[in-house]
C-alpha cells in the first residue's frame, strides 16, 4: 500500500495549477512584471538618435559593452529608460554585505531579525540611488561624445540634457528594484534574478539567429557552430550535476525518555551544497568589471590615458579581464558562502538541541569540522564557477559568438530557471498537503 507522501507525489503534477489559484496568481503577476520590464527596455531616453546609437553598439556589441547590454535585456544598445538595469542595486547590495562581514554596526543590526534586515535594505536603496546618480550622469557625459557615420548620438548636448538623463535613468532603475522587490513578494522567485534572466533569455532567439547566419553565409564553419551547441548543452549538463550536487554531514540526536515514553535517537542530516553561492558571484564579480569598463568604452578614450588602458587590459578576451573575473568570482564564493553558512552558530545550535555529528566532539570541534567541510566544497564549488565562466569566454572571444552562449549566460539561466521550478513545486506542495488536512478533517467530523 503507498504512503501518504508517496500517494502525495504522485498527485504533483501539472494538473493541480488547475486548483493552486495562489499559484496562478504568483505566477501571472510575475509574467506581467516582467512583460512591463520588457516594454519598458524599448522606451528611450529623450534627446538621443537612436540610429547613431546603433551603429556604435554593433561596434562593440562583442566587447564588454556588449556583455552589459546582455544583462540589461538590450536596453543599453537601446538607451533606454532601464539602461542601467539592476546594476546599481547588485553593486550596493554589494558594498551592503561587505559592510555587514567587517562593520561592527551592521553586523549588529543584521542580527537585529527582521527589524535589521529592513534597515539594512533601507541603507541599500539609498546607496543604489547614490550609485545610480553617479553612473547616470557618466553615461550621460559619455553620450555626449559619441559620434558615428550617421552623426552625433545627442542632438543637443547641454546641462538640460544631462540632468534629464539623470532623472529617466535613475528613475528607471529604482522601478526596477521596485519591481523586483514586488516579484519576490507577490511572484515566484527572486525579482532581481528574473529580471536579469528575462533580460539574457528575450535576446537569445536572435543570438542564435545571429550564429546560424554566421554559418550560412560561410564566416564561420558549421562544424564549430555545431561544436559550439554542443558546448552548450554539455554546460547546462555540467551546471545542472554541481549546483544538485551536495555533501549531507549526518547528525544524530541522542534517546531521551520521558514518563514510560522514549523519544529522540533519530538520526537526521544537514546538507551542504557544493556551490553554496550559486549565481551570485558572477553577477556580483560582472557588475564590478562592467562599470569601470563601460565608462571608458563611451568616453572613447585612447591608448594614452586610464580609461585607454582599462579599455586595453580589461575588455573581454583579453587575460586582464580573465584574470581579474576569475579571481573575483573566487573571492565571492568565498565571501557569499561565509555570509550564508555560519560554522559556529549552526554548531552551537546542534549544541543546545542536543544534537552531534558522529566522532565528532559537540561545541567548537563541530564547528571547526563544519569550516573544514565546507571550505573544500567552497574550493571545488569556486573552480567549478570560474572554469564555467572562462572556457566559454576564451572559445567565445577567440570566434566572435554571442555573450549568450558563454557560460556566465547560461549558468545564469540555469540556476534561475532552477530555483523558480523549486518554488513553484513547494507552492505546488504546500498546497497539496493543505488538501489532504482538509480531506483528513473531514473525515474526522463524519466519524
Amino acid at each position: 500500500m503507498a504512503t501518504a507522501a508517496e500517494q502525495l507525489g504522485s498527485r504533483l503534477n501539472f494538473g493541480a495549477f488547475d486548483k493552486a489559484k495562489e499559484l496562478k496568481q504568483r505566477l501571472l503577476f510575475t509574467l506581467g512584471a516582467l512583460i512591463v520590464y520588457r516594454l519598458g527596455t524599448f522606451i528611450p531616453i529623450p534627446g538621443i538618435d537612436p540610429t547613431v546609437i546603433g551603429d556604435i553598439f554593433a561596434q562593440q556589441s562583442g566587447g564588454i559593452l556588449g556583455v552589459f547590454d546582455a544583462f540589461a535585456g538590450g536596453a543599453l544598445s537601446r538607451m533606454s529608460i532601464f539602461a542601467l538595469n539592476v546594476i546599481p542595486y547588485i553593486s550596493a547590495a554589494i558594498i551592503m554585505q561587505l559592510m555587514t562581514a567587517i562593520s561592527p554596526r551592521f553586523e549588529a543590526m543584521k542580527k537585529e531579525g527582521e527589524s535589521g534586515r529592513k534597515k539594512i535594505n533601507q541603507y541599500t536603496r539609498y546607496l543604489t540611488v547614490f550609485l545610480a546618480v553617479i553612473q547616470a550622469y557618466g553615461l550621460s557625459v559619455g553620450l555626449e561624445s559619441l559620434n558615428s557615420s550617421q552623426g552625433a548620438a545627442v542632438a543637443d548636448p547641454g546641462l538640460f540634457f544631462r540632468a534629464s538623463t539623470v532623472i529617466t535613468i535613475v528613475g528607471g532603475t529604482m522601478f526596477l528594484m521596485w519591481l523586483g522587490e514586488q516579484i519576490t513578494a507577490r511572484g515566484v522567485g527572486n525579482g532581481i534574478s528574473l529580471i536579469i534572466f528575462s533580460g539574457i533569455v528575450a535576446n537569445l532567439p536572435t543570438a542564435l539567429a545571429s550564429t546560424l547566419e554566421l554559418g550560412r553565409t560561410g564566416a564561420l564553419p558549421v562544424l564549430v557552430i555545431v561544436a559550439f551547441l554542443l558546448m552548450a548543452v554539455a554546460v547546462i549538463a555540467i551546471i545542472v550535476y554541481f549546483e544538485r550536487a551536495q555533501r549531507r554531514i549526518i547528525v544524530q540526536y541522542p534517546k531521551r525518555q520521558v514518563g514510560n515514553r522514549m523519544f529522540g535517537g533519530e538520526a537526521s542530516h544537514i546538507p551542504l551544497k557544493l556551490n553554496t553561492s550559486g549565481v551570485i558571484p558572477i553577477i556580483f564579480a560582472t557588475s564590478i568589471l562592467l562599470t569601470p569598463a563601460s565608462i571608458a568604452g563611451f568616453s572613447g578614450g585612447g591608448g594614452n590615458n586610464t580609461l585607454g588602458l582599462i579599455t586595453s587590459y580589461l575588455g573581454r578576451g583579453q587575460p586582464g579581464f580573465m584574470i581579474v573575473f576569475a579571481l573575483l568570482i573566487a573571492f565571492f564564493a568565498f565571501f557569499y558562502t561565509a555570509i550564508v553558512f555560519n560554522p559556529a552558530e549552526t554548531a552551537d545550535n546542534l549544541k543546545k538541541n542536543g544534537g552531534f555529528v558522529p566522532g565528532i566532539r559537540p561545541g567548537k570541534n563541530t564547528a571547526d569540522y563544519f569550516d573544514y567541510v565546507l571550505s573544500r566544497l567552497t574550493v571545488v564549488g569556486a573552480t567549478y564557477l570560474v572554469a564555467v565562466a572562462l572556457l566559454p569566454e576564451i572559445l567565445i572571444s577567440r570566434f566572435s559568438l554571442p555573450f549568450f552562449f558563454g557560460g556566465t549566460s547560461l549558468l545564469i539561466v540555469v540556476v534561475v530557471s532552477m530555483d523558480t521550478v523549486a518554488q513553484i513545486q513547494s507552492h505546488l506542495l504546500a498546497h497539496q498537503y493543505e488538501g489532504l488536512i482538509r480531506k483528513a478533517k473531514l473525515k474526522g467530523r463524519r466519524g
